[in-house]
């Protein structure tokens, strides 16, 4: 493991994991940025093997480290989340859904070392980032973060609540009857409260299908994954409470963004 450096080279952001003096670090950038990160990774990688995964791979090949080896995203991304769950003592054998929110979002099923995709969905980080650049005009995924995290989704979203006021409704009254339905209202809300529906309508999008796909495979425990995650704290939330309140069992690996640079690693 010490004679390699795991690249996952993904839609947006290139993950680096590798092991210096006995531990392992990390690193990412976005993809703009990426020929600074090589030109840093050539000073740090002699006598190390460069090994590749993610959509960009095969062009970081051609482009930086001819001499690469190049494993399969999904491979790496699991072989990298089992990693992860042994090192915070979680039960490796039990059948489980990983779901890696990225660009777009991955559903496997993994039970010991044998793992599976089986289901994917165009809504992930990709559809966060694109809202926020036509709803708030900033492209700053931190900011944008912030953004949902202080606005009032209520604002814009129907809620159940809305519809049955003034009488109690039979469910929670803060769950969404339709996501934007107060369609007045979008107009003159604030790009807080557009970026809170939004987060709030791609946590339940993802809860939604990973409640589907559990069912199919049998499982409860549900384990996440993904640069989607990173720093992201109102996505987190509204993911564990979902998918408690739908009878799942959430997990959040940490430093999950980086399995599959960590897969890719453990491949040499």
């Amino acid at each position: 493991m010490n004679h390699s450096i795991g690249i996952d080279a993904g839609g947006t952001l290139i993950k680096i994991a590798y092991v210096e003096r006995g531990r392992m670090h990390f690193r990412k950038q976005s993809v703009s940025e990426m020929d600074d990160a090589f030109e840093w990774l050539k000073i740090i990688s002699s006598n190390k093997t460069i090994v590749l995964t993610g959509g960009r791979a095969g062009k970081i090949k051609k482009d930086f480290f001819p001499e690469a080896e190049i494993v399969d995203e999904f491979t790496a991304a699991c072989e990298g989340a089992n990693y992860l769950m042994m090192k915070e003592g979680l039960n490796i054998g039990e059948k489980s859904l990983l779901i890696n929110i990225g660009t777009g979002t991955s559903w496997f099923k993994i039970e010991g070392e044998h793992y599976e995709r089986v289901f994917g969905s165009g809504v992930g980080g990709g559809t966060f980032m694109g809202f926020g650049k036509l709803l708030a005009d900033c492209s700053d995924f931190p900011s944008l973060v912030s953004l949902s995290a202080s606005g009032e989704r209520g604002s814009v979203d129907l809620l159940v609540k809305d519809i049955y006021h003034p009488e109690e409704p039979p469910i929670p009254g803060d769950l969404t009857a339709s996501n934007f339905a107060k369609s007045e209202a979008v107009i003159s809300s604030s790009s807080a409260d557009k970026m809170a529906s939004i987060l709030n309508m791609v946590a339940e999008t993802i809860t939604l299908l990973t409640v589907q796909t559990a069912a199919n495979h049998e499982t409860k425990k549900v384990i996440f994954i993904g640069s989607t995650l990173a720093g992201n704290k109102p996505l987190q939330e509204s993911l564990d409470f979902y998918c408690k309140m739908s009878g799942l069992d959430p997990f959040f690996l940490q430093n999950g963004e980086f399995s599959g640079a960590i897969g890719a690693m453990l491949n040499k």
